[in-house]
């Protein structure tokens, strides 16, 4: 059987475009646009014939090179950049030889490598963004269509106080909100180049610029180095780091970081979702679609099955994260062993998020609501989910202490009886002294307590807009 992996055993990711964006090819594809754009930033300052650099960046093709052969072949150095340069120097020789010489000129696996590695994760994060946007956009119309609707606060999985589903979703959209800023952020400032050389000096480069003027001295090149990190960065798309950061690997925690902190917010909304969908609750249930959902032995079910995938990602990326961070512990000037251990963990991290954001984004979006059965909800309880408004009613007029003895033992026997909070309450003489029937049916209406739910709605509204015009920026 091929060896590879198809995403059967991760079926959050399978299929998105995150997966291909993470893809084998995908990597190969971003070492060689490393290799290419360090040749002409290497050019554009004048110590690479601009030819040589053509010819480089024309032949720069993951198509060109056989993917499992440098695979296989990178269990020779413990990476593959040594494998793919080889074989991508000898495709450039039959071209062109001397635009051959040129090809990693100066460089070290882990320059080509950790700049593919922020071109994947660029790429990537990209689309998260994007998907992002997209469920920002439908939960900030869920929060305006549902301002007003009313269900239950659950709170240790127990009604609690009424709430709003449109306050709900407006803690789902300020969270989507505050994860997209936070990956553009990263995007914006955080992706960087990484070039340094053989052990972070950049050696190996400022004595090929000598070579080229000429000089055996350091006064003539002085300043190249910045200048050539810099023209590296403009090329790749990428920032330029400070210094090298070879065993600095605070830049690839980062990632994983804001990635655990992302699926975390889409797992909430997963699980709340599963909660609110069990058969017994009843409020929301995912999109209906083809073969989504089905169990292979009880016919009658659809299970939540986005929310699932969803939840799956985001249970997975916090540990893969994990590994990546503790790889920051890399000794010397490059670690034997750390440097390694980041990849394959880092690539989860991204395709395992990019299938949640993409995956929560159908969710999102064709979410089924069901406020009718919300409000039903809201009575099972009999009135006892008010308790806490009664309480605060009445201690003014029967002191605090005295107000909470009332309604506990108020709530306890209409738990035990099955009658209404109302009806119990009726009988309390300090009660039914103090309010009719009616005035007690109104304090006991669930609209009538859901405190600052709309404003707060509408202030996250205010805050993340999600607008169309937003995904275009």
């Amino acid at each position: 059987m091929t060896p590879v992996d198809a995403g059967l055993l991760s079926p959050v990711r399978a299929g998105t475009p995150a997966e291909a964006a993470t893809s084998d090819g995908a990597w190969l594809q971003a070492m060689l646009d490393a290799e290419a754009a360090l040749v002409r930033a290497q050019a554009t300052l004048g110590n690479v014939p601009e030819r040589a650099a053509a010819t480089i960046g024309e032949l720069a093709r993951a198509d060109l090179l056989d993917l499992r052969e440098l695979a296989v072949l990178s269990r020779g150095a413990a990476n593959p950049v040594v494998a793919l340069v080889q074989a991508f120097t000898a495709l450039v020789a039959a071209k062109d030889p001397a635009a051959a010489d040129f090809v990693h000129r100066g460089s070290t696996s882990q320059d080509i490598f950790d700049t593919a590695l922020m071109l994947v994760a660029d790429r990537t994060l990209a689309l998260l963004v994007a998907d992002l946007e997209d469920i920002a956009r439908s939960l900030s119309a869920l929060t305006e269509e549902h301002a007003g609707a009313l269900m239950a606060g659950r709170t240790l999985a127990l009604h609690a106080v009424p709430t709003t589903f449109g306050l709900k979703t407006a803690g789902w959209l300020t969270a989507v909100g505050e994860a997209a800023d936070r990956l553009r952020a990263l995007r914006a400032d955080g992706l960087v180049v990484q070039l340094g050389g053989a052990a972070g000096t950049l050696a190996g480069y400022v004595e090929y610029e000598k070579l080229h003027r000429g000089t055996g001295g350091a006064a003539g090149v002085e300043g190249y180095a910045r200048r050539l990190t810099e023209r590296f960065a403009t090329e790749t798309g990428l920032s330029a780091p400070a210094l090298p950061w070879h065993s600095n690997r605070l830049p690839i925690a980062a990632i994983a970081g804001e990635l655990a902190l992302t699926t975390g917010v889409l797992g909430k909304i997963a699980v709340d979702v599963q909660s609110l969908a069990r058969t017994e609750v009843a409020e929301l249930a995912e999109p209906a679609a083809a073969g989504r959902g089905v169990s292979s032995a009880m016919p009658q079910k659809r299970n939540p099955a986005l929310a699932t995938l969803i939840r799956s990602a985001a249970l997975q990326v916090p540990a893969y994260a994990s590994v990546v961070t503790q790889a920051m512990l890399s000794e010397d000037e490059r670690s034997a062993g750390a440097w390694h251990a980041e990849w394959q963990p880092l690539r989860e991290c991204l395709r395992l998020a990019g299938g949640a954001a993409h995956t929560a984004r159908e969710l999102v979006a064709g979410l089924e609501v069901r406020p009718a059965r919300m409000r039903e909800n809201l009575g099972i309880t009999g009135g006892l989910i008010v308790s806490e408004r009664l309480a605060a009613v009445l201690a003014p007029v029967l002191g605090k202490a005295a107000a909470k003895e009332v309604m506990s033992r108020a709530a306890r026997e209409s738990a035990a009886s099955g009658l209404s909070l109302a009806t119990v309450l009726s009988r309390e003489r300090a009660v039914a002294d103090r309010f009719d029937a009616d005035e007690l049916a109104a304090l006991l209406d669930p609209a009538g307590y859901t405190g600052a739910a709309a404003e707060l709605a509408h202030a996250a509204l205010r805050r993340h807009p999600a607008r169309a015009d937003e995904g275009e920026a």
